[in-house]
This record gives C-alpha cells, structure tokens and sequence, in this order.
C-alpha cells in the first residue's frame, strides 16, 4: 500500500505560480513512475506532468503536457519520499483539482485525495 497526500493548491492570480507538493508513505520501492494530473470540472483528467525514478538518487525523464510545457517543473526528493510540482505562469485554465500518482513495479496506480487549484482574477 502506498498513501499519498497533497498540498499546496490554493488560489492564484493569472500569471502567479503555486508549488504543489505529494509526499508519499509505505510500500515506496523504486523503479517507480511518479505524476501529477488534474480535472477541470466537466473535462476529462489529463496527466500534467509526469517523471520515472530508476534508484536513489536518480529521478529524471520528465514529461509534460503540452499545454503546461515551459511554465511548470515536475521535481521530486526521494530521501524524503516527496514530489512537486512548481507552477508558473498560472493561466485560468489550468484551474482544476490536482492528484498525485505513484505507481511501481506490479502494483496498481494510487492516488491522492487531490487539492485545489483555482486561478483567478
């Protein structure tokens, strides 16, 4: 079993940015992959931004939705079994609650309870 709890949303003004975090507890064995997905309220979920870990120290191979490309940053720490997600450059349209996603060899996806990210004038 895997727990992950998010932080970090909250309200924003267009081009403001808010840094989310997951941290994560239990069965956290590597290789793993790690993502950040949100849903706008009657859209479909999309995958924001994702990234695989191969050991420790080792995160890397991050990927992004087009749509958030080069305004936010995907990171993690696995010492501290926690990962982010730098947003930059908020737009209205990426407001949406945000899930965390861990999933490892042979096991199912988990998830997070979410945390809202609301950007706004």
């Amino acid at each position: 079993q895997v727990q992950l709890v998010e932080s970090g949303g909250g309200l924003a003004e267009p081009g403001g940015s808010l840094r989310l975090s997951c941290v994560g507890s239990g069965n956290i064995f590597r290789p793993y992959v790690m993502g950040w997905y949100r849903r706008a309220p009657g859209k479909q979920r999309e995958r924001v931004a994702q990234l695989v870990s191969i050991g420790n120290p080792d995160i890397g191979n991050p990927s992004y939705a087009d749509s958030v490309k080069g305004r936010f940053t995907i990171s993690g720490d696995n010492d501290k079994n926690t990962w982010y997600l730098q947003m930059d450059n908020l737009k209205p349209e990426d407001t949406a609650v945000y899930y965390c996603s861990f999933k490892t060899s042979g096991s199912p996806d988990y998830w997070g309870q979410g945390t809202q990210v609301t950007v706004s004038e």
